[in-house]
């Protein structure tokens, strides 16, 4: 006999499927392998105690500040830990409790109920002359053989966009906006490359989108998060998705001291917000794609804290796009031009898919594919 312990195991009831655990079996452990944490903040302290008191009775626990249990305060953050199968069974019990928990027992449940979504790569084609990373720079011709060379890389979407969004860009207009694309739309839709591949429009012009959409594109990238209805509304004439993401402030403004009290409770409350808005006006959850915007109104702290938590934004059920491809946080916490930044990129990336993300906004497919190929690989249980 030997024994070793395992590092994680990614995929539980794949690992107890090979390790031939019967069919009802494998549910029932599945639930019991996978340590969840929720930080809850602003709970009533009698709330807090009744939850201490219920999770300890079913082998969860709560981690709650010392002065919680004299009530010094009227509200505490506190840490609840569990598995899957702790989970459920405390959401059930809450649902009869007072003074807030009824609620909780409500959101813990959107936890447990999270749809999964294979892992896409999205390449950046941007048509102009000042994103910040010079070889996402294409026009006409040279825009459509960086599209086809894409394609064989590895892409299942590619993201067009006629106006840079990096900090302090210029505003252009909707007409020069549409020149810059109308080329690269017109290509696509004659050689019919949309039949290969997703194409996605980066633009809250309504004009610019929906000539994008009349040639073949399925995806409205919205760098406003969906504050137009008018796009929301192409969105659902066309059967498109829409990418909702969050900003603070403008391209011209975002980086200018941004500051929030919490990042994951406004970007997640943003969310909310927005999804909610697009469900009313008819769009699908399914057609819904969420971004937290990387780069956009955002320190390093908090770009940090939105990908360490990225797995918080699965409780929406919708797709989550992450795009830090050679960003300047990447230089933030190691001084690296643009061009060098490759290494930090897919670091991020594989990161961002591990807490939850499933499509990659990246100027470097074929890099990307390979990285995922072999992260994928190195989750297999064996």
């Amino acid at each position: 006999m030997y024994i070793y312990q395992l590092s994680s195991i990614k995929d539980s009831k794949k690992f107890l499927k090979n390790l031939k655990v019967h069919g009802a079996g494998v549910t029932i452990m599945a639930k019991k392998m996978e340590l969840l944490y929720f930080y809850i903040k602003d709970l009533k302290t009698p709330a807090l105690n009744i939850l201490k008191q219920d999770a300890l009775s079913i082998g969860a626990d709560l981690a709650i500040p010392a002065g919680a249990i004299t009530f010094e305060e009227d509200y505490y953050d506190c840490l609840l830990i569990g598995t899957k199968k702790h989970i459920e069974i405390l959401s059930y019990k809450e649902l009869a409790q007072p003074f807030g928990l009824r609620d909780l027992a409500h959101s813990l449940r959107d936890f447990l109920n999270i749809k999964e979504y294979p892992v896409e790569i999205m390449g950046i084609i941007n048509a102009n002359d000042d994103s910040f990373f010079k070889g996402s720079r294409f026009k006409d011709k040279s825009a459509i053989s960086k599209i086809e060379e894409m394609i064989r890389d590895g892409a299942t979407i590619i993201d067009i966009g006629g106006v840079s969004s990096r900090p302090n860009a210029k505003i252009v207009s909707s007409q020069e906006e549409l020149k810059r694309v109308k080329p690269i739309c017109d290509a696509i839709r004659d050689k019919k490359l949309y039949e290969r591949v997703s194409f996605s429009i980066d633009s809250y012009s309504v004009e610019v989108i929906e000539y994008a959409l009349k040639s073949g594109f399925n995806i409205v990238n919205d760098i406003t998060g969906g504050a137009n209805d008018e796009v929301i509304k192409l969105a659902i004439k066309y059967g498109a998705k829409l990418c909702i993401m969050h900003m603070k402030g403008t391209p011209q403004t975002m980086q200018d001291n941004p500051t929030y009290s919490d990042i994951m409770v406004e970007v997640s409350n943003f969310f909310e917000k927005r999804i909610k808005k697009a469900i009313s006006l008819g769009l699908k959850r399914d057609n819904i794609i969420i971004d937290v915007g990387i780069g956009f109104g955002k320190k390093l702290e908090h770009n940090l804290m939105l990908i360490q938590n990225m797995s918080h934004f699965r409780k929406f059920n919708c797709q989550i796009l992450v795009g830090a491809s050679r960003k300047s946080m990447i230089d933030m916490i190691t001084p690296t031009p643009i061009e060098d930044r490759l290494a930090g990129t897919i670091a991020i990336h594989l990161k961002a898919l591990e807490n939850g993300a499933n499509i990659i906004r990246c100027h470097d497919v074929k890099e990307h594919k390979q990285a995922i190929t072999v992260w994928n690989k190195l989750s297999i249980p064996y």
